[in-house]
């Protein structure tokens, strides 16, 4: 059991590593790795990812995998973001992401439906596990519900997935036997 942990933790850092590395290139856009490297490395040492001696061995080993997956380009100097590469950061920034919560409830519920085909059914999918991560209720299998107002970002989730069509964002005064929602949301 122990090694489990011990592996999961491993693997939890590689991705904590691999996803600086992505926003340390995104963030200048191109990136040399003599500039990377250190400024990286001091923030995963900050953050507590890193404690190894070896620091820019393992951030060269993590930018080479991304390399590899097609996430990066090196040209020999620097790299930089590839298409494919802003795509895998966004999910990395969205698979721990929250929705505000806000002082006063407004008494008011945000109530998200979508109708998504079969034929984008890992989008779906997506969507369903970004809402779990982010604190939306589920109501019923394609309708979730949350108490603030959070219009903006599913604006963007729209966007960004390209389903603005099959995802409406509605505000409602009531919702039939709520009190479990208030429960659920701390709002009693």
């Amino acid at each position: 059991m122990v090694k489990l942990e011990d592996k999961s933790r491993r693997n939890a850092r590689k991705g904590e590593i691999q996803k600086l590395v992505l926003e340390s290139v995104k963030l200048a856009g191109v990136l040399t790795i003599g500039l990377m490297a250190p400024n990286v490395i001091k923030s995963m040492k900050q953050l507590g990812i890193i404690e190894n001696e070896r620091q820019s061995e393992i951030v060269g080993s993590s930018a080479s995998k991304l390399v590899k997956k097609g996430h990066l380009k090196f040209n020999g100097k620097y790299y930089e973001l590839t298409e494919t590469g802003e795509r895998e950061l966004k999910k990395l920034e969205l698979s721990g992401f929250k929705l505000p919560k806000q002082k006063r409830w407004d008494r008011k519920w945000r109530v998200i439906i979508f109708d998504i085909p079969e034929k984008k059914k890992s989008i779906r999918d997506r969507l369903r596990r970004l809402f779990i991560s982010a604190g939306l209720i589920r109501l019923q299998d394609s309708v979730w519900v949350y108490p603030y107002d959070c219009e903006d970002v599913i604006g963007l989730l729209k966007t960004d997935f390209g389903i603005g069509k099959n995802l409406l964002y509605m505000i409602v005064d009531e919702i039939e036997s709520d009190k479990y929602l208030k429960e659920e949301f701390n709002l009693i």
